[in-house]
């Protein structure tokens, strides 16, 4: 059975037993959520948009930081240069079930 799923305005496919990183979520380790769902594919059916009654179910497993980006501005023969740095919060989860 495999689903699409929409966290924070990008789409995920997933299955059951999956872990993904999405985008930064509320919540803490442990912690059960359930997730919008696009449409499903189950038994060579497709369940698309309000007629799906399906429901992803996942549980957070942690809270991290991806790599750093570093965004470097320069303006030639000035001698202005800046640079500035972030790190993207991201949330590690795990499927736990399709219904």
């Amino acid at each position: 059975m495999i689903a699409v799923i929409k966290v924070a305005g990008q789409q995920y496919k997933v299955e059951k037993d999956q872990t993904l990183f999405v985008p930064h979520l509320e919540g803490k380790a442990g912690d059960s959520i359930n997730l919008d769902v696009l449409f499903v594919h189950a038994d060579g059916k497709l369940s698309v948009g309000a007629d799906n009654k399906a429901k992803v179910s996942a549980e957070i497993v942690d809270h991290i930081k991806g790599d750093t980006v570093i965004a470097y501005k320069t303006k030639r023969r000035k001698g202005f240069h800046k640079k500035k740095g972030h790190r993207t919060a991201y949330t590690k989860i795990k499927v736990t079930g399709i219904a």
